[in-house]
């Protein structure tokens, strides 16, 4: 009696499941759901699903003031509000034909640096725990408190700061504050190389990111990514050195670049930028004029009908703001191109063939905010 021949890996059949990635789920960095259809645990469709959390920010600023929607900005990347003020009061800024005083553009240089170092922290402290690692968390939300500090003593805030205002700053700042901006560099600085020991090279986290989610260049300025996200995949694109803006031509820094495009790039892309930073704040701080820190603008803005854009380099990529004026005390449009938004639609593509494990890796690399996405 003939026994029937054990089955081959390529007969066996697997039912394909569809799964919910959140938008309950830590791990989506908000309320973020991405459809999954599994075969095992093999991802074969991914269908990102956005906006839990919109609330009509641009439609809202239709019916406030110009100085009003500064507060709105606020809340678009919570995590890095300073950049959002700073995007929407140069649009503004160049519909009424205003410059901010020298003094002002430094300490908004300063103020956005420092916003981009405690929002690279985050996704340093997050990505280990996606991961699998705890620790990390710790170290990097200790030196974040530093920077909130330091906002709590300029703006009075610690996540929507309200700082940057139009034709300047709110506040100048004081020689104290400064100085403890200093010392916050010089304990910041040894850290990052504490950062590289505890995680970037620990051989399980490069086990769980080297080659995983590769993004080559010509397909990554093919979707649109901006931000460490681009410059992971080797494209040498950075707002602050291909259209300057608040005096950043004069201070040092270089274009943090990446190889693979892979997890590994993108997160290790934010490490390195947060030495930059700390570089342009030095060179900044050491070179502060002295003036005024707003300039003179109406109270009550009504620019004259027009449009007007500005970008800048946020710390999740390009964010540019359009504004449009009838010539009342209301922009007619506003507009926020933002780079969470872009950066999220490649995931349609980049999950499909991956482990659902490294889903969560590659979600966790593309660094995105919920609040930017939705609006």
């Amino acid at each position: 009696m003939k026994t029937a021949a054990p089955p081959t890996r390529s007969s066996l059949k697997t039912d394909q499941l569809f799964v919910n990635l959140g938008p309950q789920h830590p791990s989506t960095h908000g309320v973020l759901r991405v459809g999954l259809t599994i075969e095992g645990e093999v991802i074969v469709k991914a269908e990102p699903d956005i906006g839990f959390l919109h609330r009509g920010v641009e439609k809202l600023a239709e019916i406030r003031t110009y100085a009003q929607e500064v507060v709105l900005s606020d809340r678009l990347d919570y995590c890095s509000a300073m950049t959002n003020n700073l995007a929407y009061c140069l649009a503004v800024e160049r519909l009424i034909g205003a410059q901010a005083p020298p003094r002002a553009d430094a300490l908004r240089v300063i103020h956005c640096e420092l916003n981009r170092i405690a929002s690279h922290l985050i996704l340093l402290g997050t990505y280990g725990i996606d991961i699998g690692a705890f620790t990390p968390f710790l170290h990097a939300f200790r030196e974040r408190e530093m920077v909130l500090d330091l906002f709590e003593m300029s703006s009075g805030a610690r996540l929507t700061y309200n700082y940057i205002r139009i034709g300047g700053v709110m506040r100048d700042a004081s020689a104290d504050w400064a100085a403890k901006a200093r010392e916050f560099l010089a304990y910041f600085k040894p850290r990052l190389d504490d950062y590289d020991e505890l995680l970037s090279y620990n051989p399980i986290f490069l086990d769980r990111t080297k080659g995983v989610g590769v993004i080559p260049a010509k397909k990554a300025v093919s979707w649109g990514l901006s931000g460490p996200n681009l410059r992971a995949s080797g494209v040498a694109y950075d707002v602050r050195k291909c259209e300057p803006h608040c005096g950043y031509e004069k201070y040092p820094f270089k274009i943090v670049l990446g190889h693979a495009g892979d997890c590994f790039d993108r997160y290790h892309c934010r490490v390195r930028e947060m030495r930059e930073a700390v570089k342009i704040i030095s060179a900044a701080l050491d070179g502060l004029p002295e003036g005024e820190v707003l300039a003179k603008v109406p109270k009550v803005l009504k620019p004259a009908p027009g449009e007007a854009y500005a970008h800048v380099e946020g710390s999740r990529g390009d964010l540019g703001v359009y504004v449009v004026s009838d010539g009342t005390a209301s922009p007619y449009r506003l507009h926020v191109r933002a780079p969470s938004f872009v950066n999220l639609a490649i995931l349609q593509e980049l999950f499909v063939g991956q482990r659902i494990a490294d889903a969560i890796a590659i979600l966790g690399s593309l660094d995105i905010v919920l609040g930017e996405v939705d609006r």
